[in-house]
């Protein structure tokens, strides 16, 4: 389609007033998303420090006041969200001027733990042992040898071993979570629509107006303190969605564990992130 126009556009005045161009039915911030859009945008730019050139990944974000930079735990890279008006080159300049962040921070990750035969697993926080058992039938299940040693038996093709360890974390993080939000929900009389699993990174849950549940599968990987504090913590959202005295009076009621939960989260809850990864 080919579009012809009279007069010179303000693209200024257009930004600052987008209701100038609105079609029917669109809304101003959906004007302004097409208006950040850009023709052609790199997903990433490198940065050399040192000896080292990292990987930057970049996200534009229409909400984004600053450049900013933060770490992806279980992607173990750096992610640097570039404002609605920001320039790649200015997005280069300031990765580079942090070069000596991102290199501690990446540097400082711990140790990669991938669901493979001799790994250490925390389930529950109790160590496990991956173990392949190819010649049995079967999935994913736990045992404890003579010596006490827990080992989580793995059966099938050794190529499927990653999957279904993750499957089974996964299936063991929503029947513990369903259960303990259940439990909280009758406690103080109100209703969970909806529980999902997922792997997100910057936070261990999330809890919607409408009564929708998120939780880190990585929850099972800690003690049962952790997750029932979660757990507690979400549900008490459905109650006050927000983070004031109240809210804390209503976890600490219900959740006698709060205090050493959040302690443990903050010392430990990092090093969750690496099970299942490779670096």
């Amino acid at each position: 389609m080919i579009c012809f126009c009279a007069e010179r556009l303000n693209w200024r005045r257009i930004w600052q007033n987008p209701g100038v161009l609105l079609p029917p039915g669109l809304t101003n911030m959906a004007t302004r998303a097409l208006l950040y859009r850009r023709p052609y945008e790199p997903s990433r730019l490198l940065v050399k420090h040192g000896s080292q050139i990292y990987s930057i990944r970049l996200r534009r974000h229409r909400r984004a006041r600053r450049y900013t930079l933060r770490i992806h735990p279980s992607d173990r890279e750096a992610i640097l969200t570039i404002p609605p008006r920001g320039t790649i080159a200015e997005a280069k300049d300031f990765a580079q001027r942090h070069g000596g962040w991102i290199a501690a921070r990446l540097g400082r990750l711990p140790k990669a733990a991938p669901f493979l035969p001799g790994t250490v697993v925390p389930l529950r926080g109790v160590p496990y042992r991956i173990v392949h058992r190819a010649g049995e039938r079967g999935t994913v299940w736990t045992e404890t040898r003579d010596s006490g040693e827990k080992i989580l038996c793995v059966a099938g093709a050794i190529e499927h071993i990653e999957r279904r360890v993750h499957d089974f974390l996964k299936r063991e993080a929503r029947r513990e979570l369903q259960k303990a939000a259940q439990d909280y929900a009758d406690t103080l009389s109100v209703k969970v629509k909806r529980l999902s699993i997922r792997d997100q990174s910057s936070r261990w849950g999330s809890c919607t107006s409408a009564g929708s549940l998120s939780f880190s599968w990585r929850l099972i990987l800690a003690p049962p303190m952790v997750l029932d504090y979660l757990a507690a913590h979400e549900v008490a959202h459905l109650v006050e969605m927000n983070h004031s005295p109240r809210f804390w009076r209503i976890v600490a009621r219900i959740c006698p564990s709060l205090e050493r939960a959040k302690k443990w989260l903050d010392t430990c809850g990092n090093d969750l992130h690496r099970y299942g990864i490779e670096d």
